[in-house]
This record gives structure tokens, C-alpha cells and sequence, in this order.
């Protein structure tokens, strides 16, 4: 099908864009790869929409501080292939490069998919293991949450009106952190059935502090405090990392379709798990 008939802006500075998005009415396109089927399928039929790709502010990725920013509209490929990232923050890096296809890489952004919140998006799950916050901007405002508040529910988010995802913002890794991030991927879309990122690092022989994400299993991403507190403390063993592991869907409800049964993602929850924990566990050491 064809899109309903729309009107375009391409803005080419930051205060260009919020001006125009500012009356609330106007959906800000950012690579697309979500947007434009949903317009085609006429799912969505915005009367305006605001292209950002041709403002350099909302690009790119640097250090300050101890912390990273990467500006929202910088592609899954240039957050796959940083440098920095690569260094500083590995896993974010290493969940990019499990995103769609090379297509999607390169013309995909990271805030375009956090805007997006489907709840099978790879990045959650590493975004939560790095208590990741998400700077928004205005007009007439500039605040910065964490991820947690910003994801609400399905396909929603703590955006208001007029606001737009201005950087993500991680932490530089300490040395001696583990990280990995497994995905049991849905073969057509690439996205995950489930995906779960871990981070752990141990000091004196036991596991002092562990971060665990989840994608896929429920109507939200989540960040798994149950694994983590029954991580911490321990030496990290298979026995210790199968039994944090088993609770990976505790308390969700998992979704079921035609690609899954609630049982059987609740069941790769924990697989997933064991598995980027034990990866985590193993980089750390």
C-alpha cells in the first residue's frame, strides 16, 4: 500500500526541529525502519513528519566525564563499529551488531528504536544491564531519566509532546567487567524472542556487582533484580549462575504468539541467561 498523504520538513539545525515539533502534532522520522512499514500498512498516518537526519547535533559518540553519550540518531552500525564503544562500553556495541541486517544497521538509529519501544528490541536489554538514561529536549525543556522511567509500556514511552530524544548516555566500563548479550532470535525480523545482557564483575574472588537486562520475554524490557541479588556474592560457579538463571522470568508475564509459547520463552529466559552470565562471568576473569 501507500502512505496517506503527509507533509515533510527536513530541518538542519537542533532548534529548527523543536520549533517545528514544538505545537505537538508533527512525528519526527528518524531512520525509518519501524515508521515508514507502519505508514505504508497505514497503521500510522502522521499529517507531518520531521526528518533529523540532516542535524549533525544529534550524531555522534564521545566521552565526558566517565560517562558516553551517543547522540540519537546515530546508526546501529556506528554504535556497532565505535571505537569507543568497542574500548569503553562493549556491550552496547556487541547488542547493535545483533540488530536486524546490515540494511537495518546502517540506516536505523538508536533513538529512533528506543522512541519506537517495541518490546522485542535488542538495545534494552543492554541499555537496563548499564542503567543507561536517556536525555530528552524541547523547546522548552531539557530533562534526563532513566530508562527505566522512560520505557512506560508497549510501544510507549515517557516522551511528552514536543519532546524528542536528544543522547543516550552509559557509563565508561570499568576494568575487569565481563559483558555478553545472548538473543534466541525470531529468524525473518531479527528480533529477539528473548535477549538477555549481563554485566559482572568480581573482586577477591566473588561476583561484586552483576546487572542483568531482558528483551523479548514480556510486554516490556526489564532489568532482572531477582538474578542480580542472587548473582552477588557468590563465586560465580555453574551451579550458582544456573540457579540465578532460572528466575529470569519471574514474575512476568510472558507473550505468546505464533513464533512462541509463554512457556517456551519463559523457559529461554533462563537458558539465555545462563548463558550471557556465564559469558559475562567468563570475559570478567
Amino acid at each position: 500500500m501507500i502512505a496517506q498523504n503527509f507533509e515533510y520538513s527536513s530541518p538542519t539545525s537542533l532548534d529548527e526541529a523543536l520549533r517545528i515539533v514544538a505545537g505537538g502534532n508533527a512525528k519526527i522520522l528518524a531512520g525509518g525502519m519501524s515508521l515508514i512499514p507502519l505508514m505504508k500498512l497505514r497503521l500510522a498516518a502522521p499529517e507531518h513528519l520531521v526528518d533529523l537526519r540532516q542535524i549533525p547535533d544529534l550524531q555522534g559518540i564521545s566521552e565526558e566525564r566517565g560517562s558516553i553519550r551517543i547522540g540519537a540518531m546515530t546508526t546501529h552500525f556506528q554504535v556497532e563499529s565505535s571505537a569507543l564503544l568497542r574500548a569503553s562500553c562493549p556491550l552496547l556495541a556487541e547488542a547493535a551488531a545483533h540488530i536486524g541486517d546490515v540494511q537495518v544497521r546502517n540506516m536505523g538509529t538508536l533513538g529512533g528504536s528506543l522512541a519506537h519501544a517495541d518490546p522485542a528490541a535488542d538495545y534494552p536489554a543492554s541499555l537496563f544491564a548499564l542503567e543507561a538514561r536517556v536525555r530528552l529536549i524541547s523547546a522548552s525543556s531539557d530533562r534526563t531519566i532513566a530508562l527505566g522511567d522512560f520505557l512506560v509500556d508497549t510501544f510507549t514511552t515517557a516522551a511528552e509532546a514536543g519532546e524528542m530524544i536528544r543522547e543516550v548516555i552509559v557509563p565508561v566500563e570499568e576494568a575487569g567487567t565481563g559483558v555478553s548479550y545472548q538473543k534466541l532470535l525470531q529468524p525473518a525480523s531479527g528480533f529477539a524472542i528473548v535477549g538477555v545482557a549481563a554485566r559482572i564483575r568480581k573482586a577477591g574472588g566473588k561476583i561484586s556487582m552483576a546487572r542483568v537486562g531482558v528483551t523479548g520475554l514480556g510486554p516490556m524490557p526489564y532489568r532482572a533484580m531477582t538474578v542480580e541479588n542472587l548473582l552477588v556474592g557468590t563465586a560465580g560457579s555453574p551451579e550458582d549462575i544456573k540457579k540465578a538463571a532460572s528466575v529470569a522470568a519471574a514474575g512476568v508475564e510472558a507473550n505468546s504468539d505464533i513464533h512462541a509459547s509463554a512457556a517456551y520463552r519463559a523457559r529461554m529466559a533462563a537458558v539465555y541467561a545462563g548463558r550471557a552470565i556465564q559469558a559475562a562471568v567468563s570475559r570478567a576473569a
